[in-house]
């Protein structure tokens, strides 16, 4: 999922869409999700695609713990999964 928000401490708002089509009428349409991911070391930031996996409950609304990043945005450019291989 990309990131949305991470304006609270050690939390990362997290939305994962998918891409659904009507039953009769065939029309593609998206549908959206927000988590609240456990981020233990504030890592993740604005824009950034991530992996997250369920855990046990760390608060009221966070049931879910951060495991990876798929690419990070860094500063104005996007920075993909081949150049934080290299």
């Amino acid at each position: 999922g990309v990131v949305v928000s991470t304006s609270g401490n050690k939390t990362a708002s997290v939305s994962v869409s998918r891409s659904l089509a009507h039953p009769v009428y065939k029309k593609r349409f998206t549908r959206s999700r927000k988590f609240a991911v456990h981020d233990e070391n504030n890592e993740a930031q604005v824009g950034d695609v991530v992996t997250f996996a369920p855990c046990r409950p760390v608060s009221k609304t966070k049931t879910h713990t951060l495991t990876g990043f798929v690419s990070k945005k860094g500063g104005d450019k996007e920075v993909t999964e081949e150049e934080l291989d290299a």
